[in-house]
């Protein structure tokens, strides 16, 4: 059975293509913009125009129903170039959609009103605006980029006249074939290495106009989700931390407290009566003392592990795997160890946690005869997976430890999937944004 995840991890940047290769997509970009915007803006410029003229009667609100969703599949088909020049993934926002059994003019009406549709509409208008010049300047920097380069090769064929003066003679280079050459083909040599710098500056112009009217409003409301919920993960791994942290108290030192209580007044009573007997209970008295003082050093070590803060993860790590029940095989890049290449307190915290709540989980259910826990840094993430050869059937409904681990790493906003078949065996895997 594979867990559904709790977590979702942002969606990585899409990696950056090679210079050839990001200079065709954006000249592509650019020049196949103009035509989408062509007919963009004569849909709204047609369908607002017919709206207005038919408005008196109850044709109009249908054709603005419907230049709206025309403006919409366009909106889609621009945001499917857009992850091409940006290099982020698609976002598409959620529409307003009539109920099932909405009647005919809530279903004309639902459109307008959806403020992302008249954005779709908005962007239909003015798209053109930035196109068009954007389009200009990439087509005027791909022909003198190539018929520049390519001066030498052609300069025989062009005709000229007795008065015609090239521009090397209006520069004063002179009038030779020999000077023609060498000043058409240094501006298309500067074109040429500078296409790719205008191609890039242009299409980030064109596909930042789309993304703020076509998915800034999407990509904000799913930046505003995704903070309640790791505000809501956070205090739910935090209460539980708290509801477990008072029950071990509860269970352990404050029982032992109790009766340390108990063993001083009883030893008091008999201190004048029976100096043996009260020797013997502040002998017990004082085993309770250090069996107290070893639980609550055990319980902080749950709340913040003074090896974690000293000596960094790898170290913390090291001594939960010495400690476990299970036979553990422990791999830890190294770095994360030393002065430059610590994470951040709270990320140490949580993946130390996310260890040792794992570690737990297969010492008490999995039944498991070995264990590899592995903790790696990547580009942008830290990566742990903890795996057992146990019987599986582990799952992360609430109630059992591995939902404590989701909580947690969903808070910092990363990924947790539990992979764990009947049988076995059991995989755990985190991704922490760092």
């Amino acid at each position: 059975m594979t867990a559904v995840p709790l977590a979702t991890a942002p969606a990585p940047t899409t990696p950056a293509p090679g210079l050839g290769r990001q200079l065709l997509r954006d000249s592509g970009y650019v020049l196949f913009g103009l035509p989408l915007a062509l007919i963009g803006f004569v849909l709204a410029v047609a369908g607002i125009s017919l709206t207005a003229g038919l408005l008196v009667t109850t044709f109009g609100l249908p054709v603005l129903a419907g230049t709206l969703y025309a403006a919409r599949a366009l909106a889609d088909l621009e945001r499917l170039r857009l992850p091409a020049v940006l290099r982020q993934p698609r976002v598409r926002p959620v529409y307003l959609a009539p109920e099932p059994r909405a009647g005919y003019w809530r279903r004309i009406l639902t459109p307008m009103r959806d403020p992302q549709s008249w954005l779709d509409l908005l962007h239909a208008f003015v798209k053109l605006l930035v196109t068009l010049p954007t389009f200009i300047v990439v087509l005027v920097w791909w022909a003198i980029a190539v018929a520049g380069t390519l001066y030498a090769a052609y300069d025989w064929a062009i005709p000229r006249g007795p008065d015609d003066q090239d521009l090397s003679q209006l520069l004063g280079m002179g009038d030779g074939a020999g000077a023609r050459v060498a000043l058409n083909t240094s501006i298309g040599l500067f074109c040429l290495l500078t296409l790719p710098l205008v191609a890039r500056a242009c299409a980030r112009l064109q596909a930042g106009l789309a993304r703020s009217l076509l998915t800034g409003v999407a990509e904000m409301r799913n930046r505003i989700s995704t903070l309640e919920e790791q505000k809501r993960a956070a205090a739910s791994a935090e209460a539980s931390a708290l509801r477990r942290l008072e029950r071990d108290i509860h269970d352990g030192p404050q029982q032992r407290l109790v009766r340390l209580a108990m063993d001083l007044s009883r030893a008091r009573q008999q201190l004048a009566a029976d100096p043996e007997a009260a020797r013997r209970t502040l002998d017990e008295a004082v085993a309770q003392t250090r069996e107290t003082l070893d639980e609550l050093r055990a319980l902080s070590r749950g709340i913040a592990p003074p090896i974690l803060v000293d000596r960094g993860l790898p170290s913390a790590l090291a001594a939960l795997a010495a400690r476990a029940l299970v036979p553990t095989e422990l791999v830890v890049d190294d770095d994360l160890g030393t002065p430059a290449g610590r994470l951040d307190p709270a990320l140490e915290s949580t993946a130390y946690f996310v260890v040792a709540e794992a570690l737990t989980n297969v010492a008490k259910h999995s039944r498991a005869g070995t264990c590899r826990v592995a903790v790696t840094r990547r580009v942008g993430r830290l990566e742990i997976s903890v795996r057992d050869d146990g019987v599986g059937g582990a799952h992360l409904a609430k109630g059992h430890g591995l939902s404590g681990i989701a909580d947690r790493v969903r808070a910092t906003g990363g990924a947790l999937e539990v992979t764990s078949p009947a049988g076995g065996p059991t995989v755990v895997h985190a991704e922490l944004p760092r």
